[in-house]
C-alpha cells in the first residue's frame, strides 16, 4: 500500500482521487492546503486522516510515502523538490515545471534522493496511446503530424467581463501552451523526440496571456503542426500521416478511438479499453515505478523534451514567467 498526500484541493485533484480510488495499492493519507479549514473539509469528503497547512510539516510526516502535486504551475518545481528531498515520491501535474531549468533540478533531486518523479501526463499512459505507439509502423514512412487540442475555457467568459482568475494569470506560469498545448507537445516528444526546427505563433489577450497558439516543427523528412487554444473549440481529429496511410486520433489529450485509413481503402480500428477517467493509468504506472525502484525511467526524457520545445516556443513569442528569472 502506498500512502499518498495531495497538494491542491481543486477539480483536478477531485478527478485524480476518483481515478486513484480504483487502484488497489492507493490510499489517501493526507491533504495539504494553505488553509487548514479547506484541508480539513477536503479530508472529510475524501476520507484522509491527516491535514496540513504547512509544507514543512507535510514533508516531515513519516506516514506519507508519495505526494500528488496539483498546485499552480509556478509551484510545481519548488514543492516537488521539497517533497523529494524529504524522501517522498512525487507525481506532479502537467506541465511538470515552468521551464527546462526547473525540471532539470527536479530530476536531479529525484536521482540524489532515490525517489520517483513522474509527470502526470495522463494521455500517454492510456491504452489508446499504447495502441498508437504499437501500430505506428503500419503507416510506413511518417511524413506529417497534426495534433490539436482547442478547448474554450469555462473561465474565459469571466476574463471577458474583467474577472481574471488564476488560469489566465501569466505570473503563475500559465499560458495556453502550458495548460492546453502541452497535451500536443508531450505526445510529439514521446513518439518522435526533439524536432530539428521549431517555429511558433501566439495570440495574446489584453493582459499579455497567451490565449492560443500554433507550433510548426520539422524533423528529417517529416513536418508537424501543433494547434492549441483556450479561447476556441475544435472538432477536428488529430492525424499522423504516413506513406501507407493516415492514423486518425479522436482526441490527442484522451485517445480512445484510433483508426488507420490505408491508401488501398482498408480501415483498421485500434481496439483499446475505454475509461471514463484516464488518470487511473498514470496512477498505476507511478505505483509500478515505485515498486520497481526505477528512479531513472523512460518518462523523464519525454518531460525534458516537452520542456525544451515549450521553452523555445515561448522564447520566440516573448512569453516569460517570473520563474524564468
Amino acid at each position: 500500500m502506498i500512502n499518498f498526500a495531495v497538494i491542491g484541493t481543486n477539480f483536478i485533484t477531485d478527478r485524480f482521487l476518483e481515478a486513484a480510488s480504483s487502484v488497489p495499492e492507493f490510499r489517501l493519507k493526507a491533504v495539504y492546503s494553505r488553509s487548514m479549514e479547506k484541508a480539513e473539509d477536503y479530508a472529510r469528503r475524501h476520507g484522509a486522516e491527516r491535514t496540513f497547512d504547512s509544507l514543512d510539516e507535510l514533508a516531515a510526516c513519516p506516514d506519507v510515502d508519495a505526494v500528488y502535486v496539483a498546485s499552480p504551475n509556478c509551484c510545481h518545481a519548488p514543492q516537488s523538490i521539497q517533497m523529494m528531498r524529504a524522501g517522498k515520491h512525487v507525481l506532479v501535474e502537467k506541465p511538470a515545471a515552468s521551464n527546462l531549468d526547473e525540471f532539470c533540478r527536479m530530476k536531479e533531486t529525484a536521482m540524489e534522493n532515490g525517489v520517483i518523479l513522474l509527470e502526470a501526463m495522463r494521455s500517454v499512459f492510456s491504452p489508446g496511446f499504447s495502441a498508437i505507439r504499437e501500430n505506428l509502423h503500419e503507416l510506413g514512412v511518417i511524413r506529417r503530424v497534426s495534433f490539436q487540442f482547442c478547448q474554450y475555457s469555462r473561465r474565459y467568459d469571466k476574463f471577458k467581463n474583467g474577472i481574471i482568475e488564476n488560469a489566465f494569470k501569466p505570473e503563475l506560469s500559465n499560458s495556453a501552451l502550458m495548460d492546453i498545448g502541452v497535451y500536443c507537445v508531450h505526445p510529439l516528444a514521446d513518439l518522435f523526440g526533439m524536432p530539428e526546427r521549431i517555429q511558433s505563433s501566439s495570440l495574446k489577450l489584453s493582459n499579455g496571456f497567451e490565449g492560443a497558439g500554433t507550433i510548426l516543427v520539422e524533423y528529417d523528412g517529416m513536418q508537424g503542426e501543433l494547434v492549441y487554444s483556450k479561447i476556441t473549440d475544435s472538432r477536428v481529429p488529430s492525424q499522423i500521416q504516413g506513406e501507407n496511410g493516415v492514423m486518425l486520433i479522436d482526441r490527442i489529450q484522451e485517445p480512445q478511438e484510433v483508426t488507420i485509413c490505408f491508401r488501398d481503402g482498408r480501415e483498421k480500428k485500434l481496439d483499446s479499453p475505454k475509461s471514463s477517467n484516464n488518470m487511473v493509468y498514470e496512477t498505476e504506472e507511478f505505483i509500478r515505478l515505485i515498486h520497481a525502484g526505477a528512479v531513472e525511467h523512460r518518462w523523464l526524457k519525454n518531460s525534458e523534451t516537452e520542456m525544451r520545445i515549450m521553452d523555445e516556443a515561448r522564447a520566440q513569442q516573448g512569453i516569460r514567467f517570473p520563474a524564468d528569472r
